[in-house]
């Protein structure tokens, strides 16, 4: 880790950036943001890095508080999905074609389509579970680490219990295992990759909730993207977008 690691001064600290906080309108200060930060501050070698800043000073607690209200003013039903940032390779026409030559051009342009949607779909699927946990665990003491405030840690209690949340059982990634190793990090996810299983009663009793589940958070992501559209990205130009398509 290459930041320096003080004895850290935890009311120094919560007072510094509370003035930060108050001094700027995209920000505001309340029980979820302290709380996190005092996490963080129990766990060094979990917090984030920016460059060569020490450790908790001013300007990394002011990066710190910039990178938490990025993530909670971005969240699913706040955000504004920005276009794909790839463009489809027309060589998959061509397999496609070549495998199954009685489908048609219309009908390839319809799976191209199609799969660029649930690109976008999957795109924004973390946020819409992350913030349908940051409301649902809230009233039993969990907060939310926003902005991957927490170093593969999702969300986090006052008295420092950790907890990291994937969606499914394949999409953890080799540097959030490597961190979580020989930390007391708790670990959930949602659905089993292979089996398609749900874990929503495993969570359930982790957390001491007891309304956590599919049907529920399906009921969340349609109220969310019913209500904010632009949080899936949808090209203008995908054939979908006509409600009149005929394959």
């Amino acid at each position: 880790m290459s930041q320096n690691i003080p004895n850290i001064d935890l009311s120094l600290v919560l007072s510094q950036a509370e003035t930060i906080v108050r001094s700027n309108s995209t920000m505001h200060w309340d029980t979820a943001v302290q709380t996190v930060l005092s996490v963080c501050c129990r766990f060094p070698e979990l917090c984030p890095t920016f460059r060569q800043d020490n450790l908790f000073s001013e300007e990394y607690i002011s990066k710190w508080l910039k990178k938490y209200f990025n993530g909670y003013n971005n969240r699913a039903c706040k955000r504004i999905s920005k276009k794909i940032g790839t463009v489809s390779d027309e060589i998959i026409d061509t397999i496609i074609s070549v495998r199954l030559p009685f489908l048609g051009q219309q009908k390839i342009t319809a799976i191209k389509s199609a799969h660029r949607l649930s690109m976008s779909a999957e795109n924004i699927l973390g946020l819409l579970l992350e913030e349908y946990l940051a409301e649902k665990l809230l009233p039993y003491g969990w907060y939310c680490c926003w902005g991957d405030t927490i170093k593969s840690v999702d969300f986090c209690t006052p008295n420092g219990e950790l907890l990291q949340v994937k969606n499914r059982s394949n999409s953890e990634n080799s540097s959030s295992s490597k961190v979580r190793k020989g930390t007391q990090i708790r670990k959930w996810h949602r659905i089993d990759a292979k089996t398609g299983t749900y874990y929503w009663k495993t969570l359930n009793e982790l957390v001491g909730c007891t309304d956590l589940s599919e049907q529920d958070f399906s009921s969340f992501v349609r109220k969310t993207l019913t209500d904010n559209p632009t949080a899936m990205y949808v090209e203008d130009n995908n054939v979908w977008n006509d409600n009149k398509i005929s394959l």
